[in-house]
């Protein structure tokens, strides 16, 4: 993955963790590195972070652990470029993350890749706790109409969905880890920035609820868990 690269695995991983996982910018992991004895440029180090969250993310994902069958779905609002766009959330009831989508629109073709997506990944679940959009439900009812149809000779029985703004408390919860760490950023200057970027957000919050297994450690650090992807 980091084959031909100026500096070394381990200086790129660690940048890269810290930009992801800690309340600083890149100019402060550039000082940072500076006492340690590397000299990288700050934007250097979002290059790093653009180019190889995605395919951090796309490993981990190969060793996420499966999901339960309730999940709570809703939308949060990520500034681009000075205007307001939508990044889908799923979290199931025990908290882990199910599936995550960034749009530029809050409308039902985006909503529909949004579950679209999840619902390939991790099947269908029992039951979809919403916070009352209209929207979300017909994006919901129309993705697993058509997985019926396809499995019909199963006769699954059909998605219960639940709009609740109290019920989906967990995810407005969940949420806030990710605007915590993306606040600072100060907005996105493009729509590819923001998705890459957060796609290394959401891994690193995947991280730390411990969602992705590997063997011979149950608990592995932020920093092991970059190691062994990386490997």
């Amino acid at each position: 993955m980091f084959k031909g690269r100026q500096f070394d695995q381990s200086v790129i991983l660690l940048c890269m963790r810290w930009y992801l996982a800690y309340n600083f910018s890149p100019r402060d992991f550039e000082e940072m590195m500076a006492e340690r004895g590397v000299r990288v440029d700050h934007t250097t180090i979002h290059r790093w972070t653009g180019r190889f969250s995605p395919l951090l993310l796309e490993r981990f994902n190969q060793r996420k652990r499966s999901v339960t069958g309730k999940w709570h779905v809703e939308e949060t609002y990520i500034k681009v470029r000075g205007q307001w766009m939508y990044l889908y959330r799923a979290i199931d009831n025990i908290g882990d993350t199910v599936e995550f989508w960034f749009s530029k629109q809050r409308d039902l073709p985006a909503a529909k890749r949004f579950f679209r997506k999840a619902l390939e990944r991790h099947g269908r679940p029992d039951r979809v706790v919403i916070d009352g959009s209209q929207t979300n439900h017909e994006a919901i009812v129309s993705c697993d109409t058509n997985r019926l149809q396809d499995r019909a000779r199963r006769r699954l029985k059909p998605i219960r969905t639940r709009g609740s703004q109290c019920l989906n408390n967990r995810i407005e919860q969940d949420h806030r880890r990710i605007k915590r760490r993306i606040r600072p950023m100060l907005g996105f200057k493009s729509t590819a920035t923001a998705t890459t970027i957060l796609s290394g957000v959401e891994m690193i919050h995947m991280m730390r609820k411990r969602q992705a297994r590997y063997a011979f450690n149950p608990t592995p650090s932020l920093a092991a868990q970059f190691e062994i992807l990386a490997a």
